[in-house]
């Protein structure tokens, strides 16, 4: 039984994540399950250019990711669905931040998007290769 969904979007590619926005929700809907939606900051606090931000950047930055995570999934889902959606702003890599945020959660289910693959990366993009390769729990895999 499916009681919490995790679905991992990028806030700075909209479009392209709608289709794994909507898929999660349905999903949720259907196992009457709660909806939890992650976005990544990127941590520049360990390396070479994260000597050039100050704290206030790294929260604004939060801030701002918070806001378009918001905005993005009122708009895909909807004022009703979307007040029952918990959103998560993390900090750090993408993978390991969705596969923490999974673990806290107790998601049973991953939902993700996985761009047009590269040669290098066959199958999957990198971070959702990782999550699949990683998860504990169950992975759906969207193709944009």
């Amino acid at each position: 039984m499916t009681k919490t969904i995790l679905c991992a979007v990028d806030i700075n590619r909209v479009e392209a994540e709608n289709s794994v926005l909507k898929t999660a929700a349905e999903l949720a809907e259907l196992h009457d399950a709660q909806l939890d939606v992650i976005t990544v900051v990127p941590d520049f606090g360990m390396s070479v250019v994260g000597a050039y931000f100050q704290d206030h950047h790294v929260k604004s930055a939060q801030n701002d990711a918070s806001d378009l995570l918001k905005s993005m999934t009122l708009k895909s889902l909807g004022a009703e669905a979307d007040s029952k959606v918990r959103h998560i702003v993390a900090m750090g890599s993408v993978y390991e931040e969705v596969l923490r945020a999974a673990e806290l959660n107790k998601a049973d289910l991953i939902v993700i998007g996985a761009h047009r693959p590269d040669l290098k990366d066959y199958l999957l993009g990198p971070n959702a290769a990782r999550v699949v390769r990683h998860s504990t729990a169950s992975v759906y895999v969207v193709r944009g």
